[in-house]
């Protein structure tokens, strides 16, 4: 093969890039400015310009020993995500970027499919080894640094002459439409793994501050006389509050908890749109607007002050990927494993969750209980394999992880019998603790982490940055139920007349607070949603 220069096969990579990797970027730059009139040319030269720009970048990365290896693997890489972007509409954020390293093997694998092999046959495997195999002409040092100089100054030259031309068009461009950067391929991932390594490593250990130091359960003075708390969290996951009949969905989607005496929250909504970033919010002290992952990871959360009390047991069971660093500091217990969970199919059950609590609540008497139980859910795209079979009672489904083969019915029906088996999971849960109502002070609170767009748009899945991502992938289904002697400190005829009003995750930590009654510097009645409904003792 004949010898070239790396400047050439920079070149020659960069307009593979430009061309066959960035469908998604193009789809919707075209859908934003119409393929007729001055805009065929402002198209052109966002073409050119981003060109140019993947020259400059690499060009300036560029080495006898790094070409290579950079130029595979961000072929590879960009192959991968040129798939997702192009399959689901996601974007490759920092957020996303951190579920992707937070999500097991088992999940992952519901994402592989025969079209993601086509992407990496030939947009991975087959650039890369034509790279490999090519033989790079390397001159000495001085004529190899003039070459890299003139490469970078004549890629930098057009790039300012294309700015300067449509000066008026590329302000517009990134000041109005801000969103189309993030489908650009790979300059976007680039940038979002900086984002993550810059927000997510720290100098040496992370030391975690410690919150509610003071936090004491409130106590009657014959404590011996006073019923305990038992208190069972349901994390959801990927669950829509639209598809739920208890919000006004057409299908009977939860035909089991409209018999039951809930309060359910019809606009609740998430601080994230990922696992990974809703979980750790959802039970940290932080609203949406200040918390940030190092804010997190760094801070003690809604367990940790229950657990500063002394009086509040706590136990963690995972049917999810885990915590996501939730539970670092309380019991946990890996319920995705035939090991532990006795309820197995096709895959685990998230009822199996519940086998084996009557011997902790036995074992744990005498002091309050927090239960959380994180399902597996509506985890996509492989709807059809998060419910039992029979459940399957919305026809047809779409049985298959590559959602757009399916029609959007397909998908809906699949995601639907998902919700009932949802219904069924939650009812089992508030079965399981009507008979502790006798002896404890039982409550159920269910909150899904985030949503998940099933096709509306040509959006699937979830984890779109959240100022960009639409509503089905922020509104989330949230209800709490509650049972026994809790019912005479809670008003629930005056829950119910503001039950309708706007709610959020950040609302948990210090509901949970208050459910609890705990008395600490961190609790905020006003966030408290049972605050104003809670009787004069």
């Amino acid at each position: 093969m004949k010898q070239i220069s790396q400047y050439k096969l920079i070149l020659f990579t960069a307009i593979l890039f430009t061309t066959f990797y960035n469908f998604s970027f193009f789809k919707n730059v075209l859908t934003t400015y119409p393929n007729e009139g001055l805009n065929i040319i402002y198209i052109a030269s966002i073409f050119i310009l981003l060109l140019s720009f993947i020259v400059f970048l690499f060009t300036l990365l560029s080495s006898k020993y790094t070409t290579k290896p950079l130029l595979i693997i961000t072929l590879i890489v960009s192959a991968f995500t040129a798939y997702f972007m192009d399959t689901y509409h996601i974007v490759i954020d920092e957020s996303m970027i951190r579920n992707t390293l937070q999500t097991n093997l088992n999940e992952s694998s519901d994402l592989f499919t025969p079209k993601l092999i086509v992407y990496i046959l030939i947009l991975a495997i087959a650039p890369s080894y034509f790279i490999f195999k090519t033989k790079i002409e390397y001159k000495s040092f001085k004529e190899e640094s003039l070459k890299k100089l003139k490469t970078l100054f004549l890629s930098l030259v057009i790039i300012l002459i294309i700015l300067f031309s449509f000066s008026k068009f590329y302000t517009s461009f990134f000041r109005e439409h801000k969103p189309l950067r993030f489908h650009i391929n790979p300059i976007y991932w680039i940038y979002s793994i900086g984002n993550y390594v810059n927000k997510t490593l720290t100098s040496g250990a992370i030391v975690v501050k410690e919150i509610g130091k003071d936090a004491t359960v409130i106590l009657d003075k014959d404590e011996k006389l006073e019923k305990k708390e038992l208190v069972i969290m349901v994390v959801g996951e990927a669950a829509r509050a639209d598809r739920f009949s208890l919000n006004g969905y057409k299908k009977e989607t939860n035909p089991l908890l409209k018999q039951e005496e809930i309060v359910n929250f019809p606009n609740m909504y998430s601080c994230g749109t990922s696992t990974a970033e809703s979980v750790p919010c959802m039970f940290s002290i932080f609203d949406k607007a200040d918390y940030d992952y190092k804010k997190g990871i760094s801070t003690e959360n809604i367990l940790d002050v229950l657990k500063h009390t002394n009086y509040v047991n706590i136990l963690w069971r995972d049917n999810n990927s885990d915590s996501k660093g939730v539970a670092l500091r309380v019991d946990f217990e890996d319920y995705r494993t035939s090991k532990t969970n006795t309820i197995c199919d096709d895959e685990c059950r998230d009822e199996g969750m519940l086998v084996g609590l009557d011997e902790y609540i036995k074992n744990n008497q005498g002091k309050d209980i927090l239960i959380v139980l994180h399902q597996m859910g509506n985890h996509g795209p492989a709807y059809y394999k998060r419910y039992p079979k029979e459940f399957e009672k919305f026809t047809p489904v779409c049985k298959t992880n590559q959602l757009e083969q399916c029609t959007q019915e397909e998908v809906s029906n699949a995601y639907d019998n998902a919700i009932l088996y949802t219904d069924y999971f939650l009812s089992k849960v508030i079965n399981f603790l009507k008979p502790y109502s006798n002896n404890y002070e039982t409550a159920m609170l269910y909150m899904s982490d985030h949503g998940e767009s099933l096709g509306e748009n040509g959006i699937y899945l979830h984890g779109l940055p959240y100022f960009m991502a639409p509503d089905e992938q922020k509104h989330i289904g949230s209800l709490m139920w509650f049972g026994g002697e809790i019912k005479e400190e809670i008003d629930v005829e005056k829950l119910n007349t503001y039950k309708n009003q706007p709610f959020s995750q950040d609302n948990l930590f210090h509901t949970l607070l208050g459910l609890f009654e705990v008395e600490t510097n961190v609790y905020k009645k006003d966030m408290d949603i049972l605050h104003n409904a809670k009787k004069p003792q």
